[in-house]
């Protein structure tokens, strides 16, 4: 699907992709295709919670019985999230993997690295699974999905406009922007994680094009949930001079708290990794029962956690308690993410805040109880200064808290915590909460990707080795990757045609040894044992696909058509260095 334009080298089209009016158009129809995007993704977290708990916020109920099967009690909470794993879990595993975690590494490299290029398919896959995962008990936030979700969108339209590379970056920002502005009431927060997390880069035609769609999208978002604060709260007055040590105190604090939740965030996805020896699909589902049995003992868990959040920072809840709400938060979303849940990391480390904060100025109101002030403005700077020790983007962090909260009043000892959260997140870890993702999987967008004169994929590509069809034994592939040469992995193809993924000598050598067939079931097939693998396309920017192929370490990737169907090629390291002009070792 395209939009139908004159042939590339015409006038016309010139004037449509590089006029500012065009840029501005877009942005503003990816604004309120995301505006209208947030609104149904926002009904969909309410109907399925709605749907797994019988209540409209879980979170608050304190353990309550579902409303559709109260004769269950509290116990529904250790099958709710099996089976909204089951139902999201294949949906990811077959239609689009990318929507699986928390999204925001995902869109930051298609920028960086891609040329902004996102499968259209992200944006229903995203918002289906990441809205069940969360209504069904998942203890993830909203902003990572709609991120992605908008991003995809932007993508998506700057795909159909066949606009410029550096445009379609745009766009993709622009719908960050717009996810983050309709889903929080928040433009001004969402043009600056846009430019400062997304893009990374501050330009006037970039600012100009986040604005616009951040403005719409925000209009439509207000249209739909009113004009209100993402947290009520009474005035909060920060009077004494005093309270800044403690407000700086507090932010060193909440930057060693960021980064531990990202160091914990990891370490329990590679325990689930290691752990886990089934098919992808149905890991959700199984790692539920462990995300249910914390979800029983800890119910304030349950989903966004948005009323839970409020209530301490209106300081309803004593130290202890919210210490154990910080360490079960760490560890709920650690492991909703882990078993391969979909939803954001943005929410939980401000309710990580808002526990460590609540917690923090109680303790300080009692033992300065004529000096420390409040128990709701530490909370409220916690909130900025945990997320700004997890992502080091302390401008985005400064603002997210003014514009979600309102409270200018804490504007300076925020902004002082922020900046002191960021310094100590730099000094305890090279990559943020997002980059970690990437650099585990041997992507660096902090470094710019080789240039390769505009050449595609398809440009340098070689010819496939013959694909194995699926239906293929073992013993045959053994053979088969037993030629001489052959010390690379062979495609395997469906009967349609379609790649499957890929398998290598070990694979097959493993699979025959653990053979145990009685000589009544059909012989193994290598279709059963064929691995997904990262491809690219054949029409993908050789820039854009050498991450991928650095992060193979050495063997080869396939290509595939634009739909990802079909493989129509091989791309190799050696491909790439002669495209660099590298000539080749003798």
């Amino acid at each position: 699907m395209s939009i139908s334009l004159p042939g590339e080298g015409s006038p016309i089209r010139a004037v449509l992709r590089e006029a500012p009016w065009t840029l501005g158009a877009l942005a503003l129809l990816v604004g309120a295709g995301v505006g209208l995007g947030s609104i149904a993704f926002r009904r969909l977290i309410e109907m399925f919670t709605r749907l797994f708990s019988g209540h409209a916020d879980y979170a608050a109920a304190g353990g309550a019985a579902n409303g559709h099967l109260s004769w269950f009690g509290p116990y529904f909470v250790l099958l709710a999230p099996v089976v909204g794993g089951l139902l999201y879990g294949p949906l990811v595993d077959r239609y689009a993997k990318e929507a699986r975690g928390h999204g925001v590494p995902e869109v930051m490299l298609a920028v960086a690295q891609r040329g902004g290029r996102i499968d259209p398919r992200v944006s229903v896959v995203k918002a289906l699974a990441s809205a069940l995962c969360i209504g069904s008990g998942g203890s993830v936030g909203r902003e990572g999905p709609i991120v992605q979700i908008g991003s995809a969108l932007g993508s998506t339209v700057g795909q159909l406009a066949r606009t410029t590379e550096h445009r379609m970056r745009l766009l993709v920002a622009c719908g960050a922007a717009g996810g983050i502005a309709a889903i929080f009431n928040a433009p001004l927060a969402g043009v600056f994680f846009a430019m400062e997390l997304i893009l990374r880069d501050f330009t006037v035609e970039a600012f100009g094009a986040v604005v616009l769609s951040g403005v719409t999208a925000g209009l439509i978002g207000r249209a739909a949930f009113g004009n209100t604060a993402f947290l009520t709260l009474a005035p909060l007055h920060v009077d004494h001079i005093a309270q800044f040590p403690l407000f700086a105190l507090l932010g060193i604090t909440a930057g060693a708290v960021g980064v531990g939740f990202t160091r914990v965030l990891y370490l329990v996805e590679d325990v689930c990794d290691w752990a886990w020896r089934g098919p992808e699909w149905l890991r959700p589902a199984a790692g539920g029962l462990l995300l249910g049995a914390l979800l029983l003992v800890l119910p304030e868990m349950y989903g966004v956690g948005h009323s839970v959040l409020e209530k301490a920072v209106g300081g309803g809840y004593l130290p202890a308690f919210l210490l154990l709400l910080l360490v079960g938060k760490i560890l709920a979303t650690s492991l909703t993410i882990g078993i391969g849940g979909s939803g954001g990391v943005f929410a939980p480390s401000l309710f990580i805040g808002a526990m460590l904060g609540s917690a923090y100025g109680d303790v300080a109101h009692r033992l300065l109880p004529g000096t420390a002030g409040s128990t709701g403005a530490y909370a409220l700077v916690g909130m900025g200064a945990v997320f700004a020790g997890a992502s080091r983007a302390p401008i985005t962090a400064a603002v997210i808290l003014f514009e979600l909260t309102g409270e200018y009043t804490i504007i300076l000892p925020l902004m002082l915590a922020v900046v002191l959260a960021t310094l100590t997140g730099r000094l305890l870890s090279r990559d943020t909460i997002y980059t970690l993702k990437l650099r585990r999987r041997g992507i660096d967008i902090t470094t710019p990707p080789p240039r390769f004169g505009g050449r595609s994929v398809a440009a340098v590509m070689e010819n496939a080795p013959d694909p194995l069809p699926a239906s293929t034994e073992l013993t045959e592939a053994a053979e088969r990757l037993n030629l001489p040469g052959r010390g690379v992995p062979l495609p395997v193809v469906g009967s349609s045609g379609r790649f499957l993924g890929v398998v290598d000598a070990s694979q097959v050598a493993r699979a025959l040894a653990e053979e145990t067939g009685d000589g009544l079931e059909p012989p193994p097939t290598v279709g059963q044992i064929a691995a997904p693998t990262a491809s690219v396309t054949a029409d993908m920017p050789l820039s854009a696909a050498v991450p991928v192929l650095v992060s193979a370490r050495g063997t080869p990737v396939p290509v595939l058509d634009p739909g990802r169907h079909r493989l129509v090629g091989w791309l190799t390291p050696h491909a790439a260095l002669r495209a660099l002009g590298v000539p080749a070792s003798a």
